[in-house]
């Protein structure tokens, strides 16, 4: 590997971690703000993002309920996501990329992406119907204006996934034939 390739590879590594631990943060943060939402909500304006959804809460606990765990759910997969995309690029071997391992982990990398993206629509749509029924949901719509390209990304990973599942399959019948 070319030295401006291995300077690439681990400034992904640097790029990974940084986002991954932003995420962490995030989730923790939207834990945090959940709890203290419930239990103390007049401090809820000094916490992380000011995520206000008292008026929601007073209205139906449900509602609430739903949201923030949509809101939850989302973050706390995107984390997943990233810390599997970790986990791929400590393991992955430039000089012999296709193996089972790489191939099982851009298959979760597919299915976390895709999980996203549904959870994240089906949020939006949620959101979309509450706002009709006279409910504030504008603060949440920064957590799920991304869904269709994270459906998009995850057919674009599934793709890539198929071609190493193959890759693994001919290298393997190239071994057994040497």
């Amino acid at each position: 590997m070319s030295k401006q390739n291995n300077f690439i590879f681990k400034a992904l590594h640097v790029v990974a971690w940084v986002i991954f631990v932003g995420l962490c943060i995030e989730a923790g943060g939207l834990i945090v703000n959940f709890i203290f939402s419930v239990f103390k909500p007049e401090f809820v304006g000094n916490l992380y993002q000011k995520l206000d959804l008292s008026a929601m809460y007073q209205h139906s606990k449900w509602a609430f309920f739903g949201m923030y765990s949509f809101v939850i759910f989302i973050s706390v997969l995107k984390t997943i996501l990233f810390y599997t995309l970790i986990e791929l690029l400590y393991k992955l071997d430039l000089s012999k990329p296709f193996n089972n391992f790489v191939t099982r982990k851009i298959l979760q990398l597919s299915y976390y992406t895709f999980s996203i993206g549904i959870l994240s629509y089906i949020a939006n749509q949620t959101a979309k119907n509450l706002s009709h029924h006279g409910y504030e949901v504008d603060k949440l719509n920064q957590f799920w204006v991304d869904s269709h390209a994270f459906i998009l990304m995850a057919a674009i990973i599934y793709v890539i996934a198929q071609i190493f599942k193959r890759g693994v399959e001919i290298q393997s019948e190239n071994e057994l034939t040497v």
